[in-house]
């Protein structure tokens, strides 16, 4: 009687995993829209009971890889190819990434899973895709000569494997210069049974670093400085606020695969740091902190109780990886009255001294650790703005430049610039006038907001969604459309 029992009871708990595996592969593959989990835009909380009870992570400005079923094996489809990123409005990037977005889509899938991703090269040149931390066979490695061929422009493969792991990892070209063009994604592998304690947020962000001179849209790969730093492909204050109701848990995953570590500082709460790029950590090893160092090639979990209402920045604090465009224009550099130079050689760079000294002007501050070309990059103006009021480039309330500022050793330095019209949607919605003029860089906002304040956003982010504006007409050709 008891192994009747045994066997009933294992039977019928097949039997229900099965559904609740196929309800959530049902679910993840429904239309995904960007930023958003499944029918629940920010993450407004999901049935937890299906199959591994996973929340959906949010990797706002930045989709969802949707899957087809073959079987029971997961198949995705993905592209490298060129890109166009607006890290800001109006400021276009030419990069390369992966089905039209940098960071590349995110995958998201349950530790267990079997896997295929048909992959193709739409590149001008060869490249492969590498899984950061998977434990795979050598054989989709994706190490070009050494693991599989490199494949040629046009051509495609077929990475498929089981996964034995659960936790934030990430995908990402194995060319050194591809990656820095922009040829990064997330990887996300829920676990069968969901980590404890629940959460009712979770959110994924990709670092990421650019060194792009202002008078060009390509950035230089072999920089060792850089002047745009993004989350998710947006400087700040482009990246969409996190919107948390007050109570909440909140978990943020955070990958880095660039040339800079980034000590990520949240304000107005501690959090604990829970996993890294090789798991989830033992809850005994937790402590709480406020600012966690992120490291090249590494992913840090935090999680925190979103205890006070507020619009909580949420940043790299690196000095100058909270700035925008930033060039070496500032401070009493800006009135030797020559301007600087925007492209000094590598050696110059790395302080290598190989005449004259230290201190001489050939050595002085200039943008970015170039390639030293035959020519230099022309000079960049060391004015920066004088016009003021809102949108423009205001300094310290628009009254840069006058006389008596000028007298004032190191000024300016820091530019205030507001642009709270550009970058408005749903999700900044209430936010205090002028906000944006304290967002450059690597930053963006964990909004704490009260009951009733969640629920109208979220209100207006349903909405915007149900009606996307409608695209803007191409501009007519110059000379057509007049009529005499």
């Amino acid at each position: 009687m008891l192994g009747r029992r045994t066997f009933l009871g294992s039977t019928l708990g097949t039997l229900m995993t099965g559904l609740g595996i196929r309800a959530a592969e049902a679910a993840q593959a429904a239309p995904h829209v960007p930023g958003a989990g499944p029918g629940h835009p920010h993450g407004a909380p999901a049935d937890r009971t299906r199959g591994a009870g996973f929340l959906p992570v949010q990797t706002l400005d930045v989709p969802r890889l949707p899957y087809e079923l073959d079987g029971g094996v997961k198949v995705f489809r993905l592209v490298a190819e060129p890109v166009k990123m607006e890290v800001l409005p109006g400021k276009i990037f030419d990069v390369w990434g992966y089905n039209g977005t940098v960071p590349g889509p995110t995958f998201e899938v349950v530790e267990g899973d079997r896997i295929r991703v048909l992959f193709e090269n739409r590149l001008p040149e060869p490249t492969t895709v590498h899984w950061h931390g998977l434990e795979v066979p050598i054989e989709m490695d994706g190490v070009p000569a050494i693991s599989q061929p490199n494949l040629e422009p046009g051509g495609r493969f077929t990475y498929e494997f089981t996964l034995h792991q659960h936790g934030t990892f990430f995908y990402h070209s194995h060319g050194a210069m591809q990656e820095m063009l922009g040829m990064l994604g997330m990887f996300i592998i829920h676990p069968r049974e969901a980590y404890r304690p629940r959460v009712d947020k979770d959110y994924g962000i990709v670092l990421q670093e650019w060194a792009v001179l202002p008078n060009n849209t390509i950035p230089n790969t072999l920089s060792m400085e850089f002047n745009w730093l993004t989350f998710n492909g947006k400087a700040g204050p482009a990246a969409t606020p996190m919107l948390v109701k007050l109570g909440e848990r909140v978990r943020i995953r955070i990958v880095n695969i660039g040339m800079d570590h980034h000590p990520i500082h949240l304000h107005g709460m501690q959090f604990a740091v829970t996993g890294t790029e090789g798991g989830r950590i033992p809850e005994a090893l937790w402590y709480p902190e406020n600012t966690v160092l992120v490291g090249v090639a590494q992913a840090r979990v935090i999680e925190f109780d979103a205890k006070y209402p507020g619009d909580w920045m949420l940043h790299c604090h690196l000095p100058h990886h909270m700035m925008n465009q930033m060039v070496s224009m500032v401070g009493p550099m800006a009135h030797a009255g020559h301007g600087l130079q925007t492209g000094g050689g590598m050696e110059e760079g790395m302080g290598m001294v190989r005449k004259g000294n230290a201190l001489s002007e050939d050595l002085g501050p200039s943008f970015g650790r170039g390639m030293g070309m035959a020519e230099r990059e022309r000079q960049v103006s060391n004015i920066v703005g004088s016009q003021s009021g809102h949108g423009h480039h205001g300094q310290h309330g628009g009254a840069a430049g006058t006389g008596k500022q000028k007298r004032v050793p190191g000024f300016p330095q820091d530019m205030w610039m507001v642009m709270d019209d550009e970058v408005a949607k749903p999700e900044t919605y209430g936010m205090a006038p002028g906000w944006t003029g304290a967002m450059q860089g690597m930053m963006t906002t964990v909004r704490v907001l009260p009951p009733d304040e969640y629920d109208d956003i979220m209100r207006r982010v349903r909405e915007a969604q149900a009606n996307p504006p409608r695209p803007k007409p191409a501009p007519a050709p110059s000379g057509a459309g007049h009529k005499h």
